[in-house]
Formats: C-alpha cells, structure tokens, sequence
C-alpha cells in the first residue's frame, strides 16, 4: 500500500486566517513529523491554537508575586493558622511537557499581617502555570509566601496526578503523589504540623 503523500503546510496568513506566531509555525511541522497532514481541514487552525494554549498554560514566567499581591497585605492582630484547602491547580510535567493536576493546601501563621484570600490561589496558579516538577512547585509556593508575609511559618501540602504515569510508562491511572513543604513552625514544630493536617483532612474534598 503506497503511503499518503503529505501536503506541506501552509501558512495561516497566506490562507486567509490570523497570523501565526513562531510556536505555530514549528508545531504545524511537528504535526507533519507525527505522520499527519497540517493542511488539512481538522487541522489547519490546530498549531495556532496550541501556541495560545502553551502561552496561557506557561503565563506564569510572565508574572511576578509582587503583581500578584499588588499591595493586598493588611495588619490585623491575628496570630493563629490560616488555611485555605483544595485549591485546584494545572500544570505541565517539564520532563515530558504532558499535564499534571490536583490540589493545594496552603496555611501561615501570621506576623502582624495577613495577606487577602484571594491572593494565595492566584500565587499558587502563577507557579502552576510554568514547566514544573511536584516538588518544586510546592516549595516555590511556600517560601513565595513566606517572603512576602514575612510570617512564623508556612505549610504547604499538595496532591496530584501526573499524565506522564498514567498514559506512558508505567501507565498507573489511579496512582496519586504527595509533596509538602514546611518552613518556620511548621518545620520546627510538630503541634502546629498536627494542627495543619488535621485542618486539611476536616471535610476536604476527595481526590
């Protein structure tokens, strides 16, 4: 049987749709190294989008925590734990660039400031949104955290699964990972890490 021969790909600004940018224009002859055909209807438009969706899913090198906080740092007289639990969170394997995904909890004591709600989610997303590794991004959220707070001490637990296990290798669907970070009393104090999982584990969502 003769194979198909190719058509090789044309660009979008000469087919009358938007301009390609440089990522688009390398994933159309990814496309045709994978044996399909760029040209062709389901896929003309597929390299542009996977440019945008690579650019939105690594967006976090284009942020910074200091943007991010964007001054949302208020004195109160409060020194007990504050927890925010089940924070969602997507990201891409750096070995493999296949997705990763599951949920954060993320707790401080506080220093004579805390910092608002909102914004732990969005760190956790801008470091997230970068080629990452589990344990990485876990510390990352923590001492992010602990420089801009300046607090007693901030613990980070995340769980996760990983595309890379479960639709290569060793091809594990159920499988999860674990990494936390402990930093200040969360590290040196074995009450206030007690304290911490015991808040997660209080009607936490199932992974």
């Amino acid at each position: 049987m003769k194979s198909k021969k190719l058509v090789k790909f044309e660009r979008p600004e000469m087919s009358g749709v938007p301009e390609s940018g440089p990522i688009a224009v390398r994933m159309a002859g990814i496309i045709e190294e994978l044996g399909e055909d760029p040209s062709r209807e389901g896929l003309v438009l597929t390299p542009m989008r996977a440019e945008k969706a690579l650019r939105y899913l690594t967006s976090g090198y284009r942020s910074d925590v200091g943007s991010i906080v964007n001054g949302a740092l208020f004195d109160v007289e409060y020194d007990e734990m504050v927890v925010v639990k089940d924070i969602e969170f997507f990201s891409l394997c750096e070995h493999h660039m296949l997705p990763f995904y599951g949920k954060m909890h993320v707790a401080y004591l506080p220093h004579q400031k805390v910092i608002g709600l909102s914004k732990i989610p969005r760190i956790v997303d801008m470091f997230a949104r970068r080629l990452q590794v589990q344990e990485r991004l876990t510390q990352e959220v923590a001492e992010a955290l602990q420089d801009v707070l300046q607090c007693r001490g901030v613990g980070v637990i995340a769980e996760a699964r990983h595309f890379c296990m479960m639709m290569r290798g060793v091809e594990k669907q159920h499988s999860s990972t674990a990494t936390s970070a402990m930093l200040g009393e969360f590290r040196s104090n074995k009450a206030t890490r007690d304290e911490f999982l015991t808040l997660v584990r209080l009607n936490s969502t199932h992974f």
